[in-house]
């Protein structure tokens, strides 16, 4: 079977930092875009960014841009979210996902349906 599991998540303070990973199992991501998205309560699940299969492209949302780092390393199977310079308003259950059909992080990658996800490892930011 195709797993994503995710870990890392934890509880930081403003200012600090977390490392996320992305680890597949039953398959391998390196012909394949991976997302991190993220669903903070009350809110809509949010792109938050995708690497290509090759990390040629990255993409970010604008609201962690310039503070969040994506990056994959196939050898290991596992794509990473660094995380630094944390607010609060970054607290969220973070999700990895990937398409078995994309190599790319289109225009539309946050909304693009996604056939395989990870269970979330959450993360909170106090102030």
């Amino acid at each position: 079977q195709k797993h994503l599991v995710e870990s890392g998540g934890g509880l930081v303070q403003s200012g600090g930092s977390l490392k996320l990973s992305c680890a597949a199992s039953g398959f391998t991501l390196d012909n394949y875009a991976i997302g991190w998205f993220r669903q903070a309560p009350g809110k809509e699940r949010e792109g938050v960014s995708c690497i290509s299969s090759t990390s040629s492209n990255t993409v970010y949302s604008d609201s962690v841009k310039g503070r969040f780092t994506i990056s994959r390393e196939n050898a290991k199977n596992t794509v990473y979210l660094q995380m630094d310079s944390l607010k609060p308003e970054d607290t969220a259950l973070y999700y990895c996902a990937t398409d078995t059909t994309l190599e790319d992080c289109s225009r539309t990658w946050a909304r693009m349906n996604y056939n395989y996800w990870g269970a979330g490892t959450q993360v909170t930011v106090s102030s």
